[in-house]
């Protein structure tokens, strides 16, 4: 295992910075204990909500390690919010579509050293993030500078880079060359500390960060911005640093599923057509477990229900697998009449099917408790829904029309930016009443939403949103476009 904490892509960290770094890993070991002579033998488990991308779940197991298939691919993430475990379905939806064999490896899974490591760093994201939406000074003096320029640095990743070597464990069983695609820095760093070859860290913001780095592996990158600074790691440092090589820096556009792809085209006519014949607007939202935004988003809510009524409007709410935000969310704004897939996802598959080419109206709200089927509900349901309402977050890159929320973390700002320069969203609207107002403004016109429209299918014949593909085919060393 080769130390990347001293020095990162030719620039050389300062004694200080080392030695945080090797601080910060000891205190994790003597924390959550050293298991590095450990020897995690590894099964699978089919993901029967992902059953149609063939993806397995390894495990750790008592017994011996089972053989990966010949054609198989490693998809590496972790829980953290949904996004990660939505990119990581975007790949492995491409990698099945590719001919490969889907393994899901979330490494806060396990019960390892680097598994504690992960879900403590969550926790304390979670908690912090949550104190962020209840504290303007706290998000203005720390949590927005934190997420923006704090995690930019690249001494950042010295102290990354030498945690994620307390990961390297659960690698012992895995094939060294196997692909491997990464949907969070940490898998892409551990694969790469414990040997893998075919590494690619698929990076999930359009804001270049220091957090994000994994020499070592490919750097599969989602825009043209995020590409120039990877490239000049401009900002990394108060000195100019060395950037990243064309040969580990790849720009692969948008991580999208292939079945949100395949009939885009057709799921962008019979929006146009709900439009064009005045149907109501199916607005689909998801909300956050953290709680981050609940006060614009119960002030959405409010606001729109009485458009539900008049059948301007259909609502669906995606509350993942947080019914407690359910609960606080009638609290605040009164009873809502609905209609629940609480824990019931074959209901959602079928309402989903007949709404296709159907009508529908009302007020509909979903909760699973299964993380996939909690997740992958608004994959489900994006190809039927005319306009998603999210914080520009993972979410920001789907080719759907988009109203963004105010950002958690200033990473995200660049996310909206990028979906209001390509044209298939609207700008940040950081306000209860600049979200309201643009609302209504999609609603009382629909040439936003087949401008829109129109847009997403011009992207989508430029290769846009293939991201997916391409990560798959350098990860198996496949020649891209």
């Amino acid at each position: 295992m080769t130390d990347k904490s001293s020095v990162i892509f030719g620039n050389e960290m300062d004694a200080k910075t080392v030695k945080q770094a090797e601080k910060s890993k000891k205190s994790y070991i003597k924390k959550f204990g050293d298991d590095s002579a450990a020897d995690y033998k590894l099964a699978f488990k089919p993901i029967p909500t992902l059953d149609f991308m063939g993806a397995d779940n390894v495990v750790f197991t008592d017994g011996e390690t089972q053989t990966f298939d010949e054609k198989g691919l490693i998809v590496g993430n972790i829980r953290m919010g949904f996004g990660h475990y939505r990119i990581s379905m975007a790949i492995a939806s491409c990698a099945k579509a590719l001919g490969y064999h889907p393994y899901w490896l979330d490494l806060a899974s396990f019960d390892a050293t680097g598994s504690k490591m992960i879900r403590h760093q969550n926790d304390l994201y979670s908690m912090a993030s949550r104190i962020s939406q209840k504290s303007k000074l706290f998000n203005k003096l720390l949590w927005e500078p934190l997420n923006c320029e704090g995690f930019k640095k690249i001494s950042y990743n010295a102290k990354d880079q030498k945690n994620s070597e307390l990961l390297v464990p659960i690698y012992k069983n895995i094939p060294k060359d196997i692909p491997y695609i990464a949907t969070h820095v940490w898998p892409s760093q551990g694969a790469v500390h414990a040997g893998l070859t075919h590494v690619v860290n698929a990076i999930p913001d359009n804001w270049p960060m220091g957090l994000h780095l994994s020499e070592g592996a490919i750097h599969a990158v989602q825009t043209p911005f995020a590409y120039l600074g990877y490239k000049t790691l401009n900002g990394f440092d108060k000195k100019p640093l060395k950037g990243l090589p064309a040969s580990v820096l790849k720009r692969v556009g948008c991580f999208i599923d292939h079945e949100l792809l395949v009939n885009l085209k057709e799921d962008n006519d019979l929006r146009r057509q709900r439009a064009l014949s005045g149907k109501p607007v199916r607005m689909l939202m998801t909300v956050g477990g953290a709680g981050a935004g609940f006060k614009q988003f119960a002030a959405m809510v409010k606001h729109l229900l009485p458009l539900v009524k008049q059948g301007k409007v259909t609502l669906v709410i995606n509350f993942g697998d947080h019914k407690s935000v359910f609960d606080k969310l009638t609290a605040k704004v009164g009873n809502i009449e609905c209609r629940k897939f609480f824990n019931d996802y074959e209901g959602l598959k079928a309402y989903n099917a007949s709404i296709r080419n159907g009508k529908e109206d009302g007020v509909v709200a979903i909760y699973n408790e299964n993380i996939f089927e909690a997740v992958y509900s608004t994959n489900l349901l994006m190809p039927n829904c005319d306009l998603l309402v999210t914080k520009p977050s993972e979410l920001a890159y789907y080719p759907i029309p988009k109203v963004f929320m105010r950002h958690i973390g200033g990473h995200e700002v660049y996310g909206a930016i990028y979906g209001r320069e390509v044209g298939d969203s609207t700008w940040e609207c950081p306000t209860e009443k600049t979200m309201n107002d643009m609302l209504d403004r999609i609603v009382d016109d629909r040439e936003i939403l087949i401008a829109m429209c129109d847009r997403i299918d011009q992207l989508n014949a430029q290769g846009v949103y293939n991201g997916g593909y391409e990560c798959v085919k350098l990860a198996a060393g496949e020649k891209t476009e």
